[in-house]
């Protein structure tokens, strides 16, 4: 072999040994950037913390399902009403056919629609317990929502069971129903009040958002409502008050502390504390 040849063959093994490892990049999924302090968090230490950030405890969303796994005592709830299931009246469509809408929505969500009602256990005290999802066409109440709600609390007044109601609802009346969705604003709020009139507790648990005509019927008429911290609750949005009214609005504005100041909710309360609260509720109530 040559010099030459000899020369090359020990420049190709140098320049071998001196290339830099590759990187190995972080998998997707296993951070998530808190929208509350910006900071980047561990995924998994959030899940553990029921879904709130270590570092400033900004409450994410959580499902209809975590929901009843955070709240009511492991498996106790008997789910009521499934069977009931949306359709649509008025052939609406806006960019879909709302017919199409739902059928897009129960498979991603596996929802058959953005309220689950049954009974279940809290600190083994039996309850009947609804809660609002908003990722199903933002925690809209069509007629099915309504009708689930009704049944869920005519059933708590024939039994002498605390109501718990989980609201989470940015959308308020579903428009795509126009004034059926408006009706069951009526029939569940009567519904409450042939339940209070026999006697029945009703907590009201508001989280981020509950909005519109959710948060103007059923979701303020609670005999205690507690929220999470820092939940957006009101009927109009903040920006569309702003827009008609032509003044700056307060700091803090619909927030679960700016209403709490003002009366409107009774206590705040952190998501890990929510169920230990609720027993002591019902207890406190003799319930």
């Amino acid at each position: 072999m040559s010099t030459v040849d000899t020369n090359a063959s020990r420049a190709q093994a140098e320049a071998a040994t001196n290339v830099p490892p590759k990187k190995r990049g972080v998998p997707e999924g296993l951070w998530l950037k808190c929208p509350g302090c910006g900071a980047s968090v561990y995924k998994k230490e959030v899940e553990q913390q029921l879904n709130v950030c270590p570092k400033c405890e900004h409450h994410f969303y959580v499902s209809a399902v975590q929901r009843i796994e955070q709240v009511l005592d492991a498996g106790t709830f008997e789910l009521m009403n499934d069977h009931i299931r949306p359709t649509d009246p008025l052939v609406f469509t806006d960019r879909r056919n709302y017919a199409d809408r739902l059928i897009g929505e129960q498979n991603r969500t596996g929802l058959s629609d953005a309220v689950m009602t049954g009974t279940g256990m809290v600190r083994a005290r039996r309850v009947a317990f609804a809660v609002t999802d908003s990722a199903f066409i933002m925690g809209s109440m069509g007629s099915v929502v309504g009708e689930r709600l009704t049944r869920l609390i005519e059933k708590a007044t024939e039994q002498n069971l605390p109501l718990i109601i989980v609201s989470a609802s940015g959308g308020g009346a579903r428009m795509h129903e126009g004034i059926l969705s408006l009706m069951q604003m009526a029939k569940v709020s009567a519904a409450l009040a042939r339940y209070d009139e026999a006697g029945g507790l009703f907590i009201s648990v508001l989280t981020n958002p509950t909005m519109g005509g959710v948060a103007a019927s059923f979701a303020s008429l609670g005999d205690l409502v507690f929220a999470e911290p820092k939940a957006l609750i009101g009927f109009a949005g903040p920006r569309t008050i702003k827009a008609t009214i032509g003044i700056e609005l307060p700091e803090g504005f619909q927030t679960s502390e700016f209403l709490l100041e003002h009366g409107y909710i009774d206590r705040i309360v952190t998501r890990k504390n929510l169920k230990t609260e609720i027993a002591r509720a019902i207890d406190y109530c003799g319930k």
